[in-house]
């Protein structure tokens, strides 16, 4: 029998030539959670527990998964998002903690509306945004599409583990000529990094999550936005707002864009990093 401790010292080992120790000892107690169902102060409490054999047969299995660089999420195949459980799946993105803040932007500029609100999430995957809005902002009616049947079933599972409703939409973006119906408010996390970017990104990235989610030509690195924006712009009530989680490097680019479909009020915000990650913008009058 090997004690907690001694497993924690072969991940230390095992895996010392490609993560740094801190994060080691982050996959160890979130493992040793999904195992033993351990929070990591009982982990700590529990070092020189004997654990039979039988229950450390996985320990080959997460280093050998963690030498490939993929991503902790997937293995364990589950994440936090926004105070709330998701299931995660190759099929899904990961969810980020910039794509938090874009919720909390949200949350924080409805927290206290008293009338009812129709929200749309344009490529939802996990449905991490959607499912979150539903659960923080009340009479909130919150649709959620995307065009992968794979993602949408897991947005699915996630909006009933976490008791919300959410109505999931199975379609291209790129392929509407129209949105299903007038919405108060249009959020979006697009896929943003341009191919070029690529060679920026890590083996965890680049290796394990879906391409679709994440890359764009260079040749129209704002295709995604630049569809969402003409819907917004014809399919959001008065005063509707859109909020973007966006590429820093093209915020100039895409404000022009706002621009030239009547949005106002167009607000940039920077991430807990100082990158430009956020835009929020007014529908306003057409001329």
């Amino acid at each position: 029998m090997m004690s907690l401790r001694e497993i924690q010292d072969v991940f230390k080992k095992e895996l010392k030539e490609i993560y740094p120790v801190s994060e080691i000892n982050s996959f160890f107690f979130l493992i040793a959670e999904k195992e033993f169902g351990y929070s990591k102060s009982k982990t700590l409490l529990q070092l020189d527990e004997p654990i039979p054999r039988e229950q450390s047969i996985w320990i080959h299995e997460y280093i050998m998964r963690l030498k490939t660089h993929e991503p902790i999420q997937y293995i364990l195949g589950e994440t936090q998002f926004y105070g709330l459980p998701f299931i995660v799946t190759p099929a899904t993105l990961i969810p980020r903690p910039e794509t938090e803040e874009l919720v909390d932007w949200v949350v924080s500029e409805f927290l206290h509306h008293n009338s009812e609100l129709k929200l749309l999430d344009v490529g939802t995957g996990t449905g991490c945004i959607a499912i979150s809005l539903a659960n923080n902002i009340p009479n909130a009616t919150v649709s959620a599409l995307d065009i992968s049947k794979e993602a949408l079933q897991v947005a699915s599972r996630n909006a009933k583990t976490n008791k919300v409703k959410v109505n999931f939409i199975e379609n291209d973006i790129l392929k509407l000529k129209s949105l299903p119906e007038m919405y108060n408010v249009i959020v979006s996390n697009p896929p943003y990094v341009r191919d070029s970017e690529k060679k920026q990104m890590q083996k965890n990235v680049l290796n394990f999550e879906p391409p679709s989610a994440l890359f764009v030509g260079d040749d129209n690195p704002l295709v995604f936005y630049s569809k969402i924006i003409e819907l917004a712009s014809k399919y959001l009530n008065p005063n509707g707002l859109l909020f973007f989680e966006i590429n820093e490097y093209l915020s100039k680019e895409l404000i022009q864009l706002l621009e030239k479909e009547y949005f106002i009020n167009i607000e940039l915000k920077k991430d807990v990093f100082g990158k430009d990650r956020m835009i929020k913008a007014k529908l306003g009058e057409s001329t």
